[in-house]
């Protein structure tokens, strides 16, 4: 299977959105069907907002397979159908933010434990820790960062702004 990443568009979103679904369904036993309800409207909202949301896509048939949305190396989404897991999509999205940044951050569930495994074999290392998600309930989440050994630590260390 040949693998292209570009930028997402707005006739993406409902795709993306089916993506992250099935991706939390499958990697996140630790939420309730209805956390994952009401996270699922949070995130149809977020989409939309994202200024650097990639897609991967499957060549020829164009089929999305996961996305990648951050912010000048701050990754806020990181998801792969199921389907997919484990063919190297997740890699290849990081990746592509990796040769524009050269410290990467992101935050991980501390339950996830399917996502620390990645970003740890991706050379993330834990810089801090948040009893609090992003919305405020109650799901600790583990602040990682990763530099590019080529590339340097230019950004003050990046955590500046961190709890």
């Amino acid at each position: 299977m040949t693998v292209e990443i570009r930028p997402a568009s707005p006739d993406d979103h409902a795709d993306l959105l089916a993506i992250w679904r099935r991706a939390v369904e499958a990697t996140h036993d630790f939420l309730t069907a209805e956390e994952v309800d009401w996270y699922e409207g949070m995130v149809a909202g977020y989409l939309p907002q994202m200024t650097d949301l990639r897609v991967a896509v499957s060549a020829p048939s164009a089929a999305p397979l996961g996305f990648i949305a951050q912010d000048d190396g701050e990754i806020h989404m990181l998801f792969v159908d199921p389907v997919a897991h484990g063919s190297g999509i997740g890699t290849a999205l990081l990746e592509t933010i990796a040769a524009e940044h050269p410290i990467l951050r992101v935050d991980v569930n501390e339950d996830n434990r399917s996502g620390r495994t990645f970003y740890a074999a991706k050379g993330f290392v834990q810089t801090g820790r948040s009893e609090l998600d992003g919305e405020g309930r109650a799901r600790p989440l583990l602040h990682l960062r990763r530099a590019s050994p080529d590339r340097g630590q230019t950004d003050r260390e990046s955590s500046v702004g961190r709890s």
